[in-house]
């Protein structure tokens, strides 16, 4: 296949483009632990109820009092928000060798380097220069203390949760710390965790799926209910192929862009749990 083959381009491009999304889906760890995603290029705004009404014990004839919704909402991708951005550049000769295996090594590669930034991003940005504000930096989240020899550090995470009627649906830990739950066990000698292979996670502690990640420091746990997090996405990743750019080394580019924001649409049905200090 020619190296200024337009057939080529294109499918090099749809490729990308195809593969980049859903396989970054499965390798973040935030996308995977079932955020709420909206896929929007502008500017987002997502109404919230900060506080409810309250209903009246009304009798017949008599006049029903009036109560209001107090409404709130979050504004997500900004014009402002910057972008997550990657080229990658590939030999020409492999190009033409094999269309799969431009495939598997662009997926492999490409997946790679925006998981990476992406989980870093979604997980503790600081929201400095434009960037992402991460989960663990997100305002009005419930604190906990975390324990990872002690279970009942996350006992008391789901308790802080289920008071506010708000019922978990994954913990999120380090490698490190899941070590540490792993061998947890109870009087009987039976392990907490405990596979969970329906759910797709490396297992469940108090029937809650656990999810791992090195990108969260060990001794930090995030326990709660991940619809309440907003991931907003660009509707699909821009794929632009670079000929010219590299064809002194006999190379074709391929730059991929796209833009990520997150936020909560409730913050206190997300505990961040850390181990206190000495």
């Amino acid at each position: 296949m020619a190296n200024d083959s337009t057939t080529a381009n294109t499918l090099i491009k749809e490729q990308v483009a195809n593969f980049l999304v859903q396989p970054l889906e499965r390798a973040s760890v935030i996308l995977n632990a079932g955020a709420t995603v909206f896929n929007s290029s502008e500017p987002l705004r997502i109404p919230t109820i900060a506080e409810g009404v309250n209903p009246t014990w009304v009798g017949e004839n008599e006049l029903i009092p009036e109560d209001e919704v107090t409404t709130g909402e979050i504004s997500l991708m900004p014009t402002n928000r910057k972008s997550l951005k990657v080229i990658t550049r590939v030999s020409n000769e492999l190009i033409r060798m094999a269309t799969v295996g431009v495939s598997n090594v662009l997926e492999q590669r490409i997946v790679s380097d925006v998981r990476t930034k992406l989980d870093d991003a979604l997980l503790s940005g600081d929201g400095a220069a434009n960037s992402i504000t991460g989960l663990l930096n997100q305002p009005g989240v419930t604190d906990g203390t975390f324990d990872a020899s002690d279970p009942d550090s996350i006992i008391d995470a789901i308790g802080s949760l289920n008071a506010l009627e708000v019922n978990p649906n994954r913990i999120i830990v380090s490698g490190a710390d899941f070590t540490s739950l792993r061998k947890l066990k109870d009087t009987a000698g039976r392990y907490l965790l405990t596979p969970d292979i329906t759910a797709g996670a490396v297992g469940s502690l108090f029937g809650i799926p656990v999810s791992v990640t090195n990108k969260l420091e060990a001794g930090t746990a995030i326990v709660g209910d991940m619809s309440a997090v907003a991931v907003v996405r660009d509707i699909d990743p821009r794929v632009d192929i670079l000929r010219e750019r590299y064809a002194d080394y006999d190379q074709t580019g391929i730059r991929v862009v796209t833009r990520y924001d997150l936020g909560l649409i409730r913050p206190n049905a997300v505990a961040v749990l850390k181990t206190a200090e000495a």
